[in-house]
């Protein structure tokens, strides 16, 4: 299983989740396991640059495809700028979603679906926040949105 850029050979039964491949097998703890029922968004990682939830996903079906969790959005020392836009407008409290959120918006980002707060909303609306950050969390994706012309929708 290649998981943010690096080649992992682990041994798994069929009926392992993703989640637990990456939280037991590889000690990728960032991703959360929230509801373990797919409604909450906290174990929202990429596979081949879509967002998946990983606990509705098999590990096995992840073979020969690239997962992406958030530990692999930070280059190196450098936080990803949303990760920084989530530190500067407060956009955690218990920071127990904020794995799920970063993935989500990075991806929602990509997409060019933020051009407006309805629009970050409902392309939001799988990862729930029981602190309601979620002004708070809009307001860090808008400043990355405007930030950069690709993301904006002005490109």
């Amino acid at each position: 299983m290649k998981v943010n850029g690096e080649i992992h050979e682990i041994e798994l039964e069929p009926r392992v989740s993703l989640l637990d491949a990456l939280r037991e097998h590889l000690s990728l703890t960032g991703t959360k396991k929230g509801c373990d029922q797919g409604t909450c968004g906290a174990c929202t990682v990429w596979v081949d640059d879509r967002r998946v939830l990983a606990c509705l996903t098999l590990a096995v079906a992840c073979e020969d495809h690239e997962v992406s969790t958030v530990e692999g959005l930070a280059d190196g020392g450098d936080l990803h700028p949303l990760q920084s836009a989530f530190i500067e407008r407060d956009a955690f409290q218990c920071g127990y979603c904020t794995s799920g959120q970063l993935m989500s918006a990075v991806a929602l980002l990509k997409e060019g679906n933020a051009t407006t707060d309805e629009e970050i909303a409902e392309h939001m609306s799988g990862n729930l926040c029981r602190c309601a950050a979620y002004p708070n969390i809009r307001a860090a994706v808008r400043d990355i949105r405007d930030a950069d012309p690709a993301t904006s929708g002005r490109a």
